[in-house]
């Protein structure tokens, strides 16, 4: 059985190792929350499975809050510490993904709250994915004309900035919805809302951004 060594590079070692399913016939337990559960029982080799499956999209829902790739690092670092301390009380009541996502969510309003003085406006990266489309922007792309990548950074750029400025749970609800692709189900299971109560939050949300980004529609 392997054993787990929690230290500062853990979310850096993990991007070389393939995923795979962990071992000992894991692969009949398709369902992260059973995995999880074995991980419960002392099969350490299922953290390994989890963390590697789900390190990348946490990174970069941490980032979308954060617009730091060194602070979502750190923050998809201690989501994955938590679940790793959480272990043994784990109960499978919702889907893994929610619940991981829960402890996410949580640790960025946190991390929001508690720079919100420090902050300041994001500055634009081209290498960002695009807010809309989540694509990297080809820079490269000879095709497009000046004009045209000055109008896409303008846009992407509004994009990002008038996502910032939403209400922190509709924020939320967008990255969720738009970037993670989760159903109203399940982002009301993340943020403990009713499934309507989290359709009238995202129509709220994407009512203000049409309104906000009409010039740019």
């Amino acid at each position: 059985m392997a054993t787990l060594a929690l230290h500062p590079g853990i979310l850096a070692d993990a991007e070389i190792v393939e995923t795979q399913h962990p071992t000992n016939g894991a692969a009949a337990a398709t369902d992260d929350a059973a995995i999880m559960l074995r991980l419960k029982a002392g099969e350490l080799d299922c953290f390994d499975y989890l963390l590697n499956k789900y390190r990348r999209p946490i990174v970069h829902f941490m980032y979308r809050m954060v617009h730091n790739q060194a602070v979502a690092e750190e923050l998809a670092q201690e989501v994955f510490l938590r679940v790793y301390r959480s272990r043994e009380t784990y109960r499978a009541e919702a889907r893994f993904s929610t619940w991981l996502y829960r402890i996410a969510t949580n640790l960025a309003v946190n991390y929001a709250r508690d720079t919100k003085n420090e902050r300041t406006a994001p500055k634009l990266n081209l290498d960002e994915p695009d807010y809309e489309t989540g694509t990297t922007p080809d820079v490269a792309d000879q095709a497009m004309s000046a004009e045209a990548a000055m109008l896409r950074r303008e846009r992407m750029n509004a994009i990002r900035q008038h996502v910032e400025a939403l209400p922190e749970r509709q924020k939320m609800a967008v990255l969720m919805h738009k970037y993670e692709e989760m159903d109203y189900k399940q982002i009301g299971e993340v943020l403990k809302l009713s499934e309507s109560a989290t359709k009238s939050l995202l129509f709220r949300a994407y009512q203000t951004l049409r309104e906000k980004l009409k010039d740019f529609v």
